[in-house]
């Protein structure tokens, strides 16, 4: 169901102009099955130039309804349709600034006739309604006022659902301002994410990091990201294009390696918190934390030397964790060290881990 309108207007600066008249056709494609027409009072002068082009003088409107007083009654006839304007962007701009400023939200799916006949009806000298009717020999009537353009427009929309034969070309053409194809890009992308504990990388559709988040399970962390309606949100969701997922294997580790990863990328939207240098000693110089890693047979390593953090990794042999050298090869260095240490320190004090070896040097 489609809802045919026009809307004429006080003019001024953009978005501080009022309607003067409104004029919706309610269409199902065939034929106009409800119609609603009215002058409206928009509370402020009338431009000169508007008076000349569209009739519509301050007089007239002086007991018109004002917007308020409509403002039902365009609700229920666009209700459930795709709202169909030449140059919808205008038309639909001023009906959502009116609402907004009855603090209610109008969102409406939309289709151009201007566009679509840019596609449908080739080679035309002007695509300006009054110049396309005319080539086309629709008859119009009261051009410039709302129910005249309004009911030209029907007109030259049914010639362009006639001419679109694969009935693709308009589906589209149609702006979706209900966000359903937003909404459905942010569910993919939560889709690619599994339930498990780690870090995800949200990317940018350059490929850079944008945002890097962690949980237990990744999968939920994304879901409530995408749920907020804050600035930061609402920017990283529109920004979103790919997301990948990193797998910690343990608590511990996903903390340490968060940190260590915002340190390298850098995310734009992440949130950094001033640190408070950390004034910790672990009990003991030199030993190695061992707990779960990503696979059964894989264990997460932390290796603790001269009471710092040298590094992190993961194994899946015994002897990389009995031949100090060669566990050096594998485990990643960490650079912040004191950083580090608070982390394992705080964690090693509240949590327990599959296994701590004492070093003996």
């Amino acid at each position: 169901m489609y809802a045919v309108l026009d809307i004429e207007t006080t003019g001024g600066k953009f978005n501080e102009e009022g309607i003067t008249e409104i004029a919706i056709y309610k269409f199902d494609g065939l034929e106009v099955v409800d119609q609603f027409i009215s002058l409206v009072n928009p509370e402020k002068a009338i431009q000169e130039f508007v008076v000349k082009l569209t009739g519509i003088n301050n007089k007239m409107l002086r007991n018109a309804p004002k917007f308020y007083e409509v403002a039902k009654r365009i609700l229920e006839i666009t209700d459930g349709c795709t709202l169909v304007a030449h140059n919808t962007s205008f038309d639909y701009r001023i009906l959502s600034t009116e609402f907004d400023r009855l603090g209610y939200s109008y969102n409406r799916n939309t289709l151009c006739t201007v566009e679509l006949s840019k596609q449908l009806i080739l080679d035309q000298p002007s695509y300006s309604l009054g110049k396309l009717t005319k080539a086309l020999g629709i008859p119009m009537t009261d051009r410039h006022r709302a129910s005249g353009d309004a009911l030209a427009t029907v007109q030259l929309f049914k010639l362009l659902l006639d001419k679109d034969n694969g009935k693709t070309i308009i589906q589209n053409t149609v702006k979706y301002h209900d966000k359903r194809i937003e909404k459905e890009r942010l569910k993919k992308l939560i889709e690619s994410v599994p339930k498990e504990l780690g870090l995800f990388y949200i990317h940018n559709k350059e490929g850079k990091v944008i945002f890097l988040g962690r949980g237990k399970n990744a999968k939920a962390e994304v879901n409530k990201l995408f749920l907020k309606q804050t600035k930061r949100a609402l920017k990283i969701q529109e920004r979103a294009s790919t997301i990948t997922f990193e797998k910690s294997g343990n608590d511990l580790f996903m903390r340490l390696k968060y940190q260590m990863e915002l340190d390298n990328l850098s995310p734009k939207y992440n949130i950094r918190k001033k640190r408070k240098p950390y004034l910790l000693h672990f009990n003991n110089n030199d030993f190695i934390v061992i707990d779960k890693g990503r696979t059964i047979e894989e264990h997460a390593v932390i290796l603790i030397e001269n009471n710092e953090v040298y590094g992190y990794g993961y194994t899946n042999l015994a002897y990389q964790e009995n031949k100090l050298a060669i566990l050096k090869s594998v485990l990643t260095i960490i650079d912040d060290k004191n950083l580090a240490k608070g982390i394992v320190k705080e964690y090693l004090n509240k949590n327990k881990v599959q296994k701590i070896i004492r070093l003996e040097k």
